[in-house]
């Protein structure tokens, strides 16, 4: 596992590459839907917050590399997700 600090750096990255190919798709796609695009973004920053916070703030009771683990896990599944409604933007 890395340590904290290397975690949060990644996921920032991630997430701001998730919010510059999302604008870049809302400014140069066919059809232009203020709503979805807000939502999209908002969600791209609500991600980010929730797990830079998960990072610092591991659950009790659960051993530390298991938790970052799936930590890992639900942020690759995240990200896919969020990867799926930008192609369809």
């Amino acid at each position: 596992m890395a340590n904290k600090r290397t975690l949060k750096h990644s996921i920032n990255a991630v997430c701001d590459e998730l919010f510059t190919e999302a604008v870049a798709a809302s400014l140069y796609g066919n059809d232009w839907n203020q709503g979805n695009t807000e939502a999209l973004l908002y969600s791209i920053v609500r991600t980010q917050i929730d797990f830079v916070c998960r990072v610092s703030h591991p659950e009790p009771g659960m051993k530390p590399h298991l938790y970052y683990k799936d930590l890992r896990e639900q942020f690759s599944a995240r990200v896919s997700e969020i990867i799926d409604q930008i192609n369809n933007l």
